[in-house]
């Protein structure tokens, strides 16, 4: 019987090998841009969540397409014992592992087509870089080998990648590895894009890239407190009544004119917003082009200061003349010397007879006409501060996308932390004493006083950090308009400080994030994964993640959900075609809680560790929701590498309270219904009209992933 049980066992698996023989698994990974493989390991779905799982009869593909990145992997079957060589062709970069065994954990880099992006191959080029062809490799018939085969090509032309192999000490040449010597690592039909148990993990594959870099390019990607000092009481100011000029409760707001209603927040300190590493060819801060500020100089922010030595400028008609006897002073002999020793030269072009002279130790070819320039290495000069940030106003430039937040200056931020911190000392004498300022965000209000947030690190007496989070305002002592004097100059008076009755943010607020989705597994699973790693990071467990599903057919959104390691979620599952504002709506019906607050959003974001915090801190029921602008990211870019521009005009992520979304009414479900986009700003002209102000913020690691519109939410 045990014979017939191995006999048994042997037949399965000789009819699985043969089932599997003679293919490869291949996944495509679409609208990434990027020539190198490491471009392809930035990819956010990159490796477990491709846009398409099939296989391939050989290793040889040109799929005709661009922006796309394929990973090939399966088992490799010499046909004979031997030592061999192995090499890969591509356009562009392209990469070969192969294992010493069937493991996948086992792959080393064997060839490869470049590591910059910048090489390529024509097909059958194995020869062109000395890194395409492997050293021996020692294989046997009677095993299998795991191998995997990355790649990339970017939106210049169709693409080809193809390994072959031969072997050693024989005439023959490479010849492409064909089905008789491939099979599949795993069958993968019929497979849901969130099963991805069959997917190998791999030192090729799946690598970790850190969040953040130390030599990022970008300074907004430096380590900054304000990220997480959602890690971390409060009540020192007297009462004041907060009514500031600027709301517009009663006042019809024209269709779309909200957008240009809203104003920024000033911050403090410099939270380097500001997109400078994507600034080379356009700027929103300068008044000139940045390469005619190149090619003319920078004399409108020089000032000269006077020669440190007079120079003696020297004309050819002077040299040797009696009648100017002291031209050539001692110093010029070596000049002089020289001078004389070199031939006269033909200018071609002017037909000019022309001489090299040596001009304060660097020599300049001049018509002999010219007067001779005179090189004044010691020049200085002098400059006064340029603060260009200040010169912007909370205004949003919408043709500008990449200035980043208006900055608040120390001068006003300072003296304002340091009248608080002086009633917290009189309120509690030597309990508490001022660590950092981490954040000040400023709303301005020239009638009535400005509002400020602030955000402290405090010590208090036993060596304790504490966080103070609160709002104050700083009211105008004439209670108008003050007019400024600029002849005089007057002693500031300090700072009148007040608590806002009614304006603090809740710190225990539930935080309801509402996605609505069809079709669009891989991002769903994305979201799911960030979710987990919100959670992970911040053991907050009042923020719930609710997603309306339009029954999609890709993926189990709910089987998911319950397999994630989320404190809270909601699924609901709707029917028909995909509705955003219907979708929002629903999930917002879904919570019972009206002093809850619900933050309508999108798939392909990142989101940045202190989300949750900053939706609680910049919402104020019954007075303020939170519109945060978000970075979006270009084709091929990652968040740690924030490539792309501001989405200035975007407000379809909204941090508001759900009683104050049912005062405005909701989302509107009649006009937008098979159709998205406008539904925003409709949104926002109600919730203006209601008399609430939106706080506008450019939020720091808040990225929207690059992806195509194709396929979305195919009905």
């Amino acid at each position: 019987s045990n014979w017939i049980k191995k006999k048994t066992i042997i037949l399965a698996l000789s009819f699985l090998f043969l089932q599997f023989k003679g293919r490869a698994n291949l996944h495509a990974f679409e609208d990434w841009c990027g020539t190198s493989t490491a471009a392809l390991r930035k990819n956010g779905h990159f490796p477990l969540y491709p846009h398409t799982r099939t296989t391939v009869k050989k290793l040889a593909v040109n799929p005709k397409w661009s922006n796309y990145g394929l990973r090939i992997f399966g088992y490799l079957h010499p046909h004979t014992d031997g030592e061999f060589s192995i090499a890969v062709s591509s356009e562009d970069n392209s990469e070969f592992w192969l294992s010493t065994d069937d493991s996948p954990l086992n792959v080393k880099l064997l060839a490869w087509v470049g590591k910059t992006g910048t090489e390529w191959a024509v097909p059958g080029e194995f020869d062109k870089y000395a890194s395409q062809t492997s050293g021996p490799i020692k294989l046997s018939s009677q095993r299998r080998y795991f191998f995997e085969v990355l790649y990339v090509q970017d939106d210049k032309g169709t693409g080809h990648v193809e390994v072959a192999w031969k072997l050693l000490n024989q005439d023959f040449g490479f010849t492409i590895i064909d089905s008789k010597h491939i099979s599949l690592y795993a069958s993968e039909s019929g497979l849901l894009p969130s099963d991805v148990s069959t997917i190998p993990q791999t030192a090729a594959s799946h690598h970790h890239i850190p969040s953040k870099q130390p030599g990022a390019t970008a300074d907004m990607l430096r380590e900054e407190p304000r990220d997480t000092f959602y890690r971390g009481k409060r009540r020192v100011l007297a009462d004041c009544s907060y009514k500031p000029s600027y709301t517009l409760k009663g006042v019809r707001v024209p269709r779309y004119q909200g957008i240009h209603m809203v104003r920024l927040s000033y911050i403090y300190p410099n939270d380097y917003t500001r997109l400078t590493h994507m600034e080379s060819d356009e700027t929103c801060i300068y008044q000139e082009h940045p390469s005619d500020m190149k090619t003319n100089g920078f004399s409108k922010y020089i000032i000269p200061d006077g020669p440190e030595e007079k120079s003696t400028t020297v004309w050819p008609g002077l040299r040797n003349n009696p009648l100017f006897p002291d031209t050539y002073s001692r110093k010029h002999l070596r000049e002089k010397e020289i001078e004389k020793n070199m031939p006269l030269q033909l200018d071609l072009k002017m037909s000019t007879p022309t001489a090299k002279v040596v001009t304060r130790g660097r020599m300049r070819k001049k018509r002999s006409e010219d007067k001779l320039q005179v090189i004044n290495w010691n020049d200085t000069f002098q400059v006064s501060y340029q603060d260009l940030q200040a010169l912007q106003s909370d205004q949003v430039n919408f043709g500008c996308n990449l200035v980043g937040n208006v900055q608040l200056s120390s001068s006003e931020a300072l003296p304002l932390v340091k009248a608080f911190m002086d009633k917290l000392e009189a309120k509690h004498p030597g309990l508490f004493r001022l660590g950092r300022v981490i954040n000040v965000v400023k709303r301005v209000d020239e009638v009535r006083g400005s509002r400020y947030l602030l955000e402290l690190e405090v010590i208090d007496s036993s060596g304790k950090l504490l966080r103070l989070s609160q709002y104050i305002y700083n009211l105008n002592r004439s209670g108008r308009r003050r007019r400024r004097d600029t002849t005089v100059k007057e002693l500031k008076p300090p700072p009148l400080l007040c608590n806002p009755m009614g304006f603090q943010w809740n710190p225990a607020a539930t935080v309801h994030i509402i996605v609505p989705v069809k079709n669009q597994a891989r991002w769903v699973q994305q979201l799911i994964t960030e979710m987990e790693r919100l959670f992970k990071e911040t053991q907050d467990t009042n923020f719930n993640l609710i997603i309306t599903d339009y029954s999609s057919s890709d993926m189990d959104v709910k089987k998911a959900l319950e397999k994630s390691s989320l404190y809270r979620y909601d699924y609901l599952k709707l029917s028909g075609n995909f509705e955003r504002s219907a979708g929002l709506q629903a999930g917002v019906d879904l919570v019972k809680e009206k002093h809850s607050i619900v933050f309508l959003c999108d798939l392909h974001l990142h989101f940045p560790s202190n989300i949750i915090d900053a939706i609680r801190t910049h919402c104020v029921e019954g007075y303020m929701a939170f519109a945060p602008v978000v970075m979006r990211l270009d084709c091929g870019a990652a968040p740690y590498d924030a490539r792309g521009f501001w989405e200035v005009q975007g407000f379809g992520l909204l941090g508001i309270y759900k009683s104050d979304l049912e005062a405005v009414g909701g989302m509107n479900t009649k006009e937008f219904k098979d159709t998205w986009g406008g539904e925003d700003w409709e949104l926002l002209d109600r919730i203006l009209e209601g008399g609430l102000d939106v706080e506008r913020i450019y939020l720091r690691n808040f990225y929207h992933n690059f992806h195509s519109k194709r396929g979305m939410w195919v009905t």
